[in-house]
């Protein structure tokens, strides 16, 4: 079990929530299993998305610790009890949450043709929202059948159609303003985005929608930055849900970059490399990859590997011809490139349209040269001397700089 994160903190008049590990039985999920001693309240139980919630009857008192409990008269589906209760405990913050939640990135970009016809819908909230009015009906694609979940790690709702779309069509797809957040604060306006289907000659794998969202961020952090030495970097500099950003100067930004630290556009970017990172992590049918990319070339696609993944010297990425060409690199754990290596770009592939989706930390080695956007879940560590032509987005942990030269990418 897991208590769903509030990142901002729990405002007095918000819900708490619980994530299980199994299905469990809706009736044993109420007031006298989902405790908050001290304090009147309803329990609601979603069953989709396996979370239980408990809303207090009245708001809770102003930064005042709370102890909750799920006792063992929880039970999963099978009728089996919990081994032991779950406790936790919460903090309430200064304020009520009366600010409506919106939708802050989607994994298509405004308008996308040539999309496939087994296209799921990621529609990314800027806060923790409500489960249970995440649901067919408050979020769909117009005229459209089909099943709706919510991770709360993400705050990601995904809308997965029930057959396949059809071909050259245009859809609408729909956030109504029933989907609301853990305060009950409807979403705000209504969220519409139409995009149109393929086949299209040539269209091939669709980029992952960072933009528009992503802004200006070259590098963007979710505990730090740190540099070491003259390190450039053409764009902007970012820390989200962390503030410290260090080593600058002697670091630099060119070409008119900003520092945010924390702020709104920081926390707008993070949000959209969320949404980013599960669309690129979701992408099916990739080509398996395993231990090394030294000597290989890989044409515009998709490739997975279900472990680690190194460079120890070049790899090609082969556009063919096609300067839409888009490259997504799948990696379930750790990416680690030597010194000296090389990411080569070849005819006509574009650094902008390569992503490098890593499910723990990457490392760039020394005098390297690293084309792409790498979206890591946790830090990115780029060592002395390292140019990249790209973007390093690290949504949980930190960026590391040392002496490097860092281009950046721009939204069209």
């Amino acid at each position: 079990m897991a208590v769903v994160p509030q990142s901002n903190g729990v405002a007095t008049n918000r819900e708490i929530a619980v994530v299980f590990s199994k299905d469990m039985d809706p009736n044993s999920i109420n007031t006298s299993t989902f405790l908050v001693p001290g304090v009147v309240g309803t329990v609601t139980y979603d069953a989709t998305n396996r979370i239980a919630a408990f809303k207090s009857s009245t708001n809770y008192a102003a930064n005042t610790a709370y102890f909750a409990s799920i006792t063992v008269g929880a039970k999963d589906t099978s009728g089996a009890p919990l081994a032991a209760p779950f406790n936790f405990s919460f903090v309430t913050r200064a304020t009520a949450d009366n600010s409506a939640p919106y939708v802050a990135a989607v994994n298509l970009a405004v308008g996308a043709t040539c999309v496939p016809l087994s296209q799921k819908i990621d529609v990314t909230f800027d806060e923790q929202m409500n489960s249970l009015t995440i649901n067919p009906s408050t979020f769909h694609i117009n005229g459209v059948t089909g099943a709706v979940t919510y991770d709360v790690l993400t705050q990601t709702a995904t809308f997965t159609p029930s057959t396949s779309l059809a071909a050259n069509t245009t859809y609408t797809i729909t956030v109504t303003t029933g989907a609301q957040d853990m305060g009950g604060m409807p979403l705000t306006p209504q969220f519409v985005q139409t995009f149109t289907t393929g086949p299209c000659e040539g269209a091939g794998t669709l980029p992952v929608a960072l933009c528009p969202d992503i802004g200006n961020f070259s590098v963007l952090a979710g505990s730090t930055v740190t540099n070491t030495g003259t390190t450039t970097i053409t764009g902007d500099v970012g820390v989200s849900q962390g503030s410290s950003i260090t080593g600058f100067p002697p670091g630099q930004l060119v070409g008119g970059g900003t520092f945010h630290r924390a702020d709104g556009a920081a926390a707008q970017a993070q949000t959209a490399l969320a949404s980013a990172y599960v669309d690129a992590a979701g992408r099916s049918g990739g080509t398996a990859e395993a231990g090394d990319l030294v000597g290989k070339t890989l044409t515009a696609g998709v490739y997975t590997s279900s472990s680690s993944l190194a460079l120890s010297g070049d790899v090609t990425l082969d556009a063919q011809g096609n300067p839409n060409a888009v490259f997504i690199i799948q990696i379930a754990s750790t990416l680690t490139t030597a010194s000296g290596s090389h990411v080569i770009l070849a005819n006509g592939a574009k650094a902008c349209n390569v992503f490098w989706q890593v499910g723990s930390s990457a490392t760039l080695g020394t005098n390297s040269v690293f084309k792409g956007n790498i979206l890591a879940l946790a830090s990115i560590t780029i060592t002395t001397g390292v140019n990249l032509e790209g973007r390093a987005l690290a949504r949980t942990g930190a960026v590391t700089l040392d002496t490097d030269v860092i281009s950046g990418c721009t939204c069209p």
